[in-house]
């Protein structure tokens, strides 16, 4: 079977792009916008509204297979590919991509995403969310063509156990973290609430008081909401940085701190994202190193969890190696093609650490349902319910593709294969 046919389509995605940069400086919150001077090459303006751009293959026996090119929230800082908007890529993409795809032959998964993976044009390879998107239809093609399930066609090709059963599912609340963490109680989501912590004065606080203050509320929200005592979710907080900002980067006052949250956890685990922001690989994974070995030394229990500056297969494997973090955030749409995702989760299971298999609230449904396929098929501790800040709707999509898979699975294979 062959792709007879290569549409590129301009789309909205389900949030914004932020130019994280300026927010965590001086930006000014005006309603749902920010007021001030965007510092992230690429923004014109802080919050710029976020895009896509749909792949569509048409294969020869008339099946349209799909995936949606997609860029994180905040793009162009991490060691992040720049800001992708669809009028800047979507011509190149039809010139270039186009005559790449139509008349290719479906062959393994693996085989066609390695094709776009290294390609370079002037020197530099596709940007991130051009890898992201095409791997998604590539892997959708190929499980058309054989006609199964794309978890399916994983399995088959990293020769994986086919596990009928649930992955758990992290609740994002963006800003609207009391509200959106009452909500994600009632569902009895796995792991919460994220709680977007990327503001010292107005979210964390210069002692960091808010932060703690917001924990110990979290926790006995849980406990007064929950329907039954064995219902513990995780508690997961990014903080994008901002607790290295109130200590000056001193990595011992940042384990301290994080050490003495622990109290305010009480019963229920705590992981902190991204405690500190270093603003450069090897400085994030060596401090990042530190803390948790601080963190052990104390006998504290809470986890830290690595997000910048680990984006690529490489990094998560670097990160892994060194015992950097008790966590690693494997950012799908920084990845590139899912074949790396599939395989820092499977890295990060081999090797004893954590994996989160995340992505951003800036992603669509399409890439959605792709992630949970290739979660399902490699099993992480953790998948991100997206897209959008909402969170009700990212649940949605992301929970019933899951029950959904299962289901499916159980008829094939039966209980377990």
């Amino acid at each position: 079977m062959k792709i007879k046919k290569a549409l590129f389509v301009p789309g909205k995605s389900a949030f914004f792009f932020d130019d994280q940069k300026a927010i965590k400086k001086d930006a000014i919150a005006d309603g749902f916008v920010y007021q001030g001077k965007p510092l992230t090459p690429g923004f014109e303006r802080i919050r710029v509204a976020g895009e896509c751009i749909s792949v569509v293959l048409e294969l020869d026996d008339g099946q349209l297979a799909t995936g949606d090119c997609a860029a994180v929230q905040y793009s162009g800082v991490g060691g992040r590919d720049p800001l992708f908007l669809a009028n800047h890529y979507l011509p190149f993409m039809k010139q270039n991509i186009g005559p790449l795809l139509e008349g290719m032959e479906i062959e393994s998964f693996r085989t066609m995403v390695e094709r776009f993976e290294n390609l370079t044009f002037d020197g530099k390879k596709l940007h991130t969310a051009i890898r992201y998107g095409l791997s998604q239809a590539l892997l959708d093609a190929r499980a058309k063509a054989e006609k199964k399930l794309k978890c399916e066609v994983v399995c088959e090709e990293y020769n994986l156990p086919i596990i009928p059963e649930r992955v758990k599912i992290f609740g994002q609340s963006g800003d609207d973290r009391y509200t959106n963490a009452d909500k994600m109680i009632l569902k009895e989501v796995d792991a919460l609430p994220h709680a977007l912590i990327n503001n010292v004065d107005e979210k964390l606080g210069r002692h960091g008081e808010k932060l703690r203050e917001y924990i110990r509320w979290l926790v006995n929200r849980i406990i007064k909401l929950r329907r039954r005592e064995s219902y513990k979710p995780d508690i997961h907080i990014d903080v994008y940085g901002t607790i290295g900002l109130i200590f000056d980067s001193d990595l011992d006052k940042v384990a301290d701190y994080l050490a003495s949250l622990e109290k305010e956890a009480g019963e229920f685990n705590l992981y902190i994202e991204g405690p500190v922001d270093m603003e450069e690989k090897y400085r994030q994974l060596q401090a990042l190193a530190k803390i948790t070995r601080k963190l052990e030394a104390l006998g504290s229990k809470v986890k830290i969890v690595a997000d910048e500056h680990c984006n690529t297969l490489e990094d998560i494997k670097e990160f892994t190696d060194a015992r950097a973090c008790h966590m690693i955030q494997i950012k799908t749409p920084d990845l590139g093609g899912l074949q790396n995702v599939a395989e820092s989760v499977l890295y990060c299971r081999a090797h004893g650490m954590e994996a989160y298999q995340g992505g951003t609230c800036n992603e669509t449904d399409i890439s959605a349902i792709a992630c949970v396929h290739v979660a399902m098929a490699t099993r992480p501790d953790r998948m991100l319910a997206k897209p959008g800040m909402g969170f009700d709707e990212g649940f949605m999509i992301v929970n019933n593709e899951m029950e959904r898979i299962i289901q499916v699975l159980k008829m094939k294979y039966g209980e377990n294969k």
